[in-house]
């Protein structure tokens, strides 16, 4: 498995897919190659101006690339649902959604419907647009539901208690929750497509430490030339963190609960291979009340 690489992903015209925050770092490789294998892209970003900036460099190295940039704010479940009706009106399939997109250790903020900035974001907005899409997912044979999740959610816990940051708030611990909730998501609803007898099955997949612009701490702008030079020194390039993303949506062999992370030491960097993180993080009672609280915030009921 170490010897996988790009070269191994198959042709994939006429598959539909949605990659959330395509507009920059694992999100734009991911894509950059999903376009040059042939599949139908559509960019789900917060800005269109940056979108259609990452679509053009995309197809100024696969010209014949077809590349949809859309507008989705996962930190307001209003565009969360918008998208996923425009979605659904404009396309007939879903074949692979990413969910991709995320902040990181941003200043203590909220979204537009009050959650903090990084559970609201980088879980529930992504709980919320797997749910609006996903009869569209289960009417697409074989389709699949790639979570990006991290290793920072080993040294994580989920508080439901201050869910909100009201009661205390660390930008990197909320991270880690965020980012555990992620994992703990793509695991039950694998179990939740079981029981339905679905053919749609859901993965995830961390990118190791990579150098993206996840550090700019949620503000949307490019990172200052320092910390894109201390990146460097510790961080693998995000073409390289973008391969378990890419092996997690097109390894034909997957069914469902696999954690795809980078080999090396510490599944820090290098090739993509299963991980065990998902068997030692996964914990069944705290997925299920994670699920309930997570229908209950967002108002969005699952169809299974």
């Amino acid at each position: 498995m170490t010897d996988w690489s790009v070269d191994s992903i198959g042709d994939l015209k006429g598959k539909t897919i949605v990659v959330t925050g395509g507009a920059s770092g694992i999100g734009l490789q991911a894509a950059r190659v999903l376009a040059s294998k042939g599949a139908g892209l559509v960019l789900a970003v917060r800005s269109i101006a940056k979108g259609e900036k990452a679509a053009d460099r995309i197809r100024a190295l696969h010209p014949a690339a077809e590349v949809t940039v859309m507008h989705l704010d996962l930190g307001d479940l209003a565009s969360v649902r918008h998208f996923a009706s425009e979605f659904s009106g404009r396309f007939g399939r879903l074949d692979i959604l990413i969910n991709n997109a995320g902040v990181m250790v941003p200043p203590y903020s909220k979204t537009k419907d009050g959650f903090e900035l990084q559970f609201g974001t980088n879980h529930l907005g992504h709980f919320a647009l797997t749910a609006h899409l996903l009869p569209l997912l289960m009417a697409t044979p074989l389709s699949r539901v790639v979570t990006v999740s991290s290793i920072a959610a080993r040294k994580a816990r989920i508080n439901f208690k201050n869910l909100d940051g009201s009661h205390g708030y660390n930008p990197m611990t909320f991270y880690r929750q965020s980012k555990l909730a992620n994992l703990l998501f793509a695991i039950e609803l694998q179990h939740r497509l079981e029981r339905a007898g679905s053919t749609t099955f859901s993965v995830l997949c961390h990118p190791g430490i990579s150098a993206t612009n996840l550090v700019s701490r949620g503000s949307g702008k490019e990172a200052g030339k320092v910390m894109k030079f201390l990146m460097s020194l510790f961080a693998q390039p995000a073409e390289k963190g973008a391969l378990p993303t890419l092996f997690a949506a097109t390894h034909p062999e997957l069914r469902g609960s696999e954690y795809i992370g980078p080999d090396g030491r510490g599944n820090h960097s290098g090739n993509p291979v299963m991980t065990n993180d998902a068997s030692r993080l996964f914990d069944a009672d705290f997925s299920v009340k994670l699920w309930e609280v997570s229908e209950s915030l967002t108002g969005v009921r699952y169809p299974i």
